[in-house]
């Protein structure tokens, strides 16, 4: 009798793994955060969370923190794309795609590259 037979099996080893710590939720987390998020916006990195399986208290801890950051990375994935003020508002609407693309929000996005232009350090 196989894992097949038995749909309940899978979940009762995926429990014993948890309770022996062998799988820990936090830590999966953890470990997307600190691959992803300096690349990707909020709402990409959550989203693979979500397809982890990870459950919904994991991604709300997750969601508070990269909303802490969201402007700030933001600012750095444009920096590294970009490094300068678009030039005119095709430019503008390439750079927000760009950015909208990665998973950061509008507001976000247009926060970031309005920060550029008053920035010295942009």
């Amino acid at each position: 009798m196989g894992p097949e037979d038995d749909p309940d099996a899978v979940a009762r080893v995926l429990d014993e793994l948890a309770a022996k710590g062998f799988i820990d939720e936090a830590r999966v987390a953890e470990s997307v955060l600190h691959r992803r998020a300096g690349r990707l916006g909020g709402a990409r990195v959550l989203q693979e969370l979500r397809a982890k399986g990870l459950p919904d208290e994991v991604v709300a801890d997750a969601a508070a923190q990269l909303r802490s950051t969201e402007l700030a990375r933001a600012q750095a994935v444009w920096r590294r794309k970009f490094g300068q003020p678009p030039a005119d508002a095709a430019e503008r609407a390439r750079q927000l795609r760009f950015l909208a693309a990665r998973g950061f929000s509008g507001d976000v996005a247009r926060r970031a590259l309005g920060g550029a232009a008053d920035d010295d350090d942009f």
